[in-house]
């Protein structure tokens, strides 16, 4: 492209001030500066906005043609650092210095990605090669990690610049040492053998080069945007934080599978957790112990190695991004009135686990008495790996009976039964509630919703 550029210095590390847009070079009229942004599922490529600062948003459209945007400064070894949020079907890309495209796509309901997918590392390109193979030399992440759109979603990158000699010569191929995205790793050590297509310059490497952010292919925004020099002295963590040379046991569901072990979620280890992992690549961790559902993921299922390596000590972990829907409790309860503590344990409620029963596709059924009735709690996959859907049902309801849903730092209404939970972390989306409204009330987290129940209630979490 051979654009001329304002800085070609490495920046100070640290967060890039998003109070406007002086830190890019020439952006174009599709790029802003405002507060918050959101998604409207059944919109395509439509992001809404808050006016404001701390926010980089990108809206193309006839009359605001999208280009691509470049940092003011050139980098080379870099950690980077930063929250995106994919309109519905939107596209766009990460470039290390302008050269190397991690891709940014609404891959919501892949199951198996490429390396055109949200996470991959975009292939290289050559229009003399034959028909179907110009593209080649892509990474596609290890399992498809990606969120909803409208929701944020975290990447962070370990870059190792590719190396020259005194005459200019290459002698080291760039590197991708770590990526994660939303808390997973998604890539460990993966040589770029040259650019990938698109690249500035028609792909011609340097020691350095300016961060560029896609911007022709759809709307999508970006916040907390950190920028490091990397330290070669400090070295990104393996997978796992694993040191030890322990080859890890890991558990795959490429059918609906169950596995019985201990679970540590924040603040709690639970004993005796059902977890439940699905060919969707969507899973989730039951607790027994309080008729809960603690923990969805997507991505591998289990990490079995603390459980089953040397003598174990019970425990698995999950293998993806992982969304816990609040401090564990009890489901249900017995509330004076809608503004009564919730339960804390299990005195004067006669609960008792029954287990679970599985259906023809292997998939359980959860089942318990409390306060002297039968509850039965199914948990169920969406299709396309979107989510997952819970039906409660109470035999013979008690006075009083409430069912705690989520909680969060906040509970936002997006439309009619729709929520968005803890910051634009997932959704809820509410379906049977046996025509009662649901409550919103303070907790010690932010807020909790909580539902009267007198037979049976429906939802969704989508994440």
């Amino acid at each position: 492209m051979g654009t001329a550029f304002v800085n070609p210095a490495f920046a100070q590390s640290g967060s890039l001030p998003l109070q406007d847009l002086s830190s890019f070079h020439d952006p174009g009229p599709s790029w802003s500066i405002v507060s918050d942004a959101a998604a409207a599922l059944d919109k395509p490529h439509e992001l809404s906005f808050s006016p404001g600062t701390g926010v980089l948003l990108n809206l193309p459209d006839k009359k605001h043609p999208g280009q691509d945007l470049f940092f003011n400064a050139e980098y080379g070894d870099i950690d980077l650092e930063l929250d995106y949020m994919m309109a519905p079907g939107s596209n766009s890309g990460v470039y290390l210095e302008g050269r190397y495209e991690i891709q940014l796509l609404d891959s919501w309901s892949k199951t198996n990605p490429t390396a055109g997918d949200n996470g991959g590392i975009y292939e290289r390109w050559e229009d003399s090669r034959p028909s179907g193979l110009q593209g080649y030399e892509g990474h596609a992440p290890r399992y498809n990690v990606s969120r909803a759109p409208g929701l944020w979603q975290h990447l962070k990158v370990s870059f190792q610049a590719p190396r020259f000699d005194a005459n200019g010569k290459k002698i080291a191929n760039a590197r991708m040492l770590l990526i994660t995205l939303n808390g997973a790793v998604i890539h460990e050590d993966v040589e770029l053998l040259g650019a990938t297509r698109g690249a500035m310059e028609g792909g011609a490497e340097s020691a350095t080069g300016p961060l560029r952010l896609q911007g022709d292919h759809g709307a999508v925004a970006f916040r907390n945007i950190s920028i490091k020099k990397r330290d070669a002295a400090n070295e990104p963590q393996v997978a796992n934080n694993r040191r030890d040379n322990v080859d890890p046991i890991y558990v795959d569901a490429p059918v609906n599978t169950v596995l019985r072990s201990f679970m540590d979620v924040p603040n709690l280890r639970i004993v005796h957790a059902v977890n439940v992992g699905s060919p969707e690549q969507v899973h989730y961790t039951y607790d027994m112990d309080r008729g809960l559902l603690a923990q969805v993921w997507r991505g591998g299922f289990l990490d079995a190695t603390p459980m089953w390596h040397d003598r174990g000590n019970g425990t698995s972990r999950p293998r993806g991004t992982v969304q816990t829907l609040g401090t564990p409790s009890f489901t249900l309860a017995k509330l004076a009135n809608a503004q009564a503590a919730w339960l804390t344990d299990t005195t004067g409620t006669g609960y008792r686990p029954k287990g679970y029963v599985l259906d023809d596709k292997d998939r359980p059924t959860f089942k318990y008495l409390i306060y002297g009735t039968a509850v039965t709690d199914e948990v169920r996959v969406l299709s396309e790996g979107h989510g997952v859907h819970r039906e409660i049902t109470v035999a013979n309801p008690v006075d009083g009976l409430y069912a705690k849903i989520v909680a969060g730092s906040k509970i936002e209404p997006v439309s009619k039964d729709l929520y968005i939970v803890d910051g634009k972390a997932y959704y809820l989306q509410l379906e049977d509630t046996g025509n009662e409204k649901p409550i919103i009330r303070d907790a010690a987290e932010g807020k909790e919703m909580i539902i009267p129940i007198h037979g049976k209630l429906s939802y969704a979490i989508l994440f």
